[in-house]
């Protein structure tokens, strides 16, 4: 308890320390935790609703208890590239500060300790961003809810308190390969990654697919059809493994073949420098790849369920609701889908200029042997746009044969619009990227060359 209070004490002292050019660290983590806090919030009350309800929001999609575990599930679903999101902002911390955390080892420090300490850096900025949107949910929810129960209070407390430490677990998770040395460097160690890990996860996927198949075929022909059904959970669960390992894979095979094409084919140096980097670590970024390929894919297949959904409420038909509900529904889903989409592209900004504080004293002797700045600059879009082209092509292509599969089916309007999302998802990416090359002169700079 003394060593954790001693670390607690000095990741204060750091995080106070900071420089004017750190505190973009600590606003990122602060939002990304108000986010999180926000959605979980907002899921604990509507979870702590019991039976039929008059929530006087969301035109009535609240009120019955199917409607409501679905905005539940989706509200928790969008924690995880939030916590994604907080653990790249702790690993960039980590690697822009070495000489401290390389100041912390000379006095003593252990490795791990160093890790921690840069972990609670985490935990703090979400405690402050976690603080800052609980009471502006409380005092939402005391406008909307006279009296709100016991539980809901409760599970308020054990969100406030839940999600920094979720942020300080997700910096320590981002932060195990990460090793500062007594002597400024910090460094990643550890073999380099193969993409196994994301092909045996895919595997498993469809292994859970095949076992629920399997359960569902065997529970047809039985004759205890009253037993609660475990196909649905399983299968569900199966299908979301192997679409997100899937993407995984597919990013960071894109990426390294990409780079073995035209580092034999390139006929400029920023080409050439895009591709040797995409050769040697082509999972740098599937991660951040992947989460962009599942939302084109997801934003083209709902372009086309909304516009059938938008012709099936406006044609005039007997509908079990009022056109609000539905509207509403398929408006909540697209708020979704665009806040999933936010937090993508600023992850990939902020795994951008994690790349470059990782690689400054490379980047540095580059520019010292004469390389200049603008073709490091055109490098570095060429590294996040040459494999997102092929990728985010294919996944428009699949949104897109979603979204007219699904308009044959019902009858309804092709939306051919759907087939402009992968091009407007592209150039957002690549307008994400740039938003680094402000960080490229200063990880340039000849200073840095003194430390290597």
């Amino acid at each position: 308890m003394t060593s954790l209070r001693a670390d607690l004490r000095l990741a204060w002292e750091l995080t106070r320390g900071s420089d004017r050019g750190e505190w973009w660290r600590v606003a990122l983590t602060a939002a990304g935790a108000a986010l999180a806090t926000g959605f979980a919030l907002t899921a604990v009350a509507l979870a702590s609703l019991r039976g039929s309800h008059d929530v006087p929001v969301a035109a009535g999609l609240l009120d019955e208890p199917g409607t409501r575990s679905g905005v539940i599930a989706g509200l928790l679903l969008l924690l995880v590239p939030v916590l994604g999101f907080l653990g790249q902002c702790a690993r960039i911390g980590a690697v822009h500060r070495d000489r401290r955390l390389a100041g912390l080892r000379l006095a003593g420090a252990t490795p791990w300790q160093v890790r921690r300490i840069a972990a609670l850096e985490t935990g703090l900025a979400c405690l402050l961003g976690s603080a800052v949107a609980t009471v502006f949910s409380v005092l939402l929810l005391l406008r909307l809810w006279d009296r709100p129960t016991a539980l809901t209070w409760a599970g308020i407390a054990l969100v406030a308190v839940a999600v920094p430490l979720l942020g300080a677990a997700a910096g320590a998770l981002a932060l195990r390969r990460v090793v500062a040395s007594p002597l400024g460097r910090v460094r990643r160690i550890g073999p380099p990654r193969t993409g196994r890990g994301p092909g045996l996860l895919f595997l498993a996927g469809l292994l859970l697919v095949g076992v629920a198949m399997l359960l569902a075929v065997l529970g047809t022909s039985s004759a205890a059809s009253n037993r609660p059904r475990t196909e649905p959970p399983l299968m569900m669960a199966g299908v979301v493994l192997a679409v997100g390992a899937g993407a995984v894979w597919l990013s960071g095979a894109v990426a390294r073949a990409t780079g073995r094409i035209l580092a034999v084919r390139a006929r400029s140096a920023a080409v050439l420098i895009a591709a040797e980097r995409l050769r040697d670590d082509p999972w740098a970024a599937a991660r951040t790849h992947a989460a962009v390929l599942l939302v084109t894919v997801v934003g083209g297949g709902f372009m086309g369920v909304r516009a059938v959904l938008l012709h099936e409420v406006h044609s005039g038909k007997p509908l079990s609701a009022a056109p609000d509900y539905y509207i509403t529904g398929l408006d909540l889903t697209g708020a979704a889908l665009a806040v999933a989409f936010a937090i993508t592209l600023s992850g990939l900004a902020v795994g951008t200029a994690e790349s470059l504080a990782t690689r400054r004293r490379a980047l540095a002797a580059q520019v010292a042997a004469g390389v200049p700045r603008a073709v490091l600059g055109r490098a570095l879009l060429l590294e996040a746009a040459l494999p997102l082209a092929p990728a985010v092509l294919l996944a428009g292509l699949g949104g897109t044969a979603i979204a007219a599969w699904y308009a044959l089916l019902l009858h309804g309007p092709v939306p051919w619009a759907a087939a402009l999302i992968p091009l407007a998802i592209y150039a957002a990416c690549l307008l994400a990227v740039a938003t680094s090359l402000p960080l490229l002169g200063r990880s340039v700079r000849p200073g840095e060359l003194r430390y290597v």
